[in-house]
């Protein structure tokens, strides 16, 4: 990858720009997950720990990558999202799915579902500790027993500030670089998700930065909101084979069964 010299032509810092206004760039964004390795591990869990249904849920779900691999496994999908832009594009994807707008805090469904899913530590969107607890009791309420809670978080302890994640791709005759690095202050209940676009075409390069206000908790304290509601499993964040989390690591794949 080129290096580039950013130039900051157009800025946009609303809460949610990058997603609004850059959602066609998003999977772009993204092109480096490996959503089948994610997807398959959820369905390997949810036949070891979960109640064997195959209605499933997922939240934050973006434009769908996640959806359209469990479609395939044979699951009976919907994706909630708070973004309409991306809920189009996941729609485009996934025509079998259900999509609906609204915030992960305050959901309810028709029917219950076998498996909810939150990817890319999307749970962490939810702003605060109080909205975090809401969001938690409307997964378990929407959860047949037995049922299976799988996502992935960040402790706020282990937060390197200093850490930015960095790559780039092309697009047509464009080069784009994107970036994403957490931030947590070291105190309070909130830590920062930073995002940036690079785009040149041309020589000539447009910018965009955001930043998202997300909660923050530790590993000991996220364990304790869930498990009123789960009998919790702290795995690695390891996507190709299923293994304990080690107590040390900052990122871990979280799994709640319904109690």
């Amino acid at each position: 990858m080129r290096h580039l010299n950013l130039v900051p032509a157009t800025i946009m810092s609303s809460s949610n720009a990058l997603y609004t206004d850059l959602s066609a760039y998003y999977d772009l964004m993204c092109r480096d997950i490996n959503y089948l390795a994610q997807s398959n591990m959820v369905h390997r869990l949810q036949q070891l720990l979960g109640n064997g249904g195959n209605r499933h849920l997922d939240l934050a779900c973006g434009t769908g990558p996640h959806i359209r691999h469990f479609i395939d496994y044979g699951y009976q999908c919907s994706g909630l999202d708070l973004n309409q832009p991306m809920l189009d594009l996941a729609r485009a994807r996934c025509p079998e799915a259900r999509f609906v707008l609204h915030n992960m805090a305050s959901f309810t469904l028709d029917a219950p579902v076998d498996l909810v899913t939150c990817f890319l530590y999307s749970l962490h969107y939810n702003p605060s500790v109080n909205a975090l607890k809401q969001c938690l009791a409307s997964i378990y309420n929407a959860l047949k027993p037995g049922g299976l809670f799988v996502f992935n978080a960040v402790d706020k302890d282990k937060i390197c500030n200093l850490s930015t994640i960095r790559h780039g791709t092309q697009l047509n005759n464009s080069q784009f670089v994107f970036e994403s690095a957490w931030h947590y202050q070291g105190v309070g209940e909130q830590q920062t998700l930073k995002l940036s676009i690079a785009k040149t075409t041309a020589a000539i390069t447009e910018f965009w930065q955001d930043q998202h206000t997300m909660v923050a908790v530790s590993f000991t304290e996220l364990q304790a909101l869930l498990i009123p509601y789960f009998e919790v499993h702290m795995l690695a964040h390891d996507y190709a084979k299923i293994t304990p989390w080690d107590q040390n690591s900052g990122n871990a794949i979280v799994v709640g069964v319904k109690r």
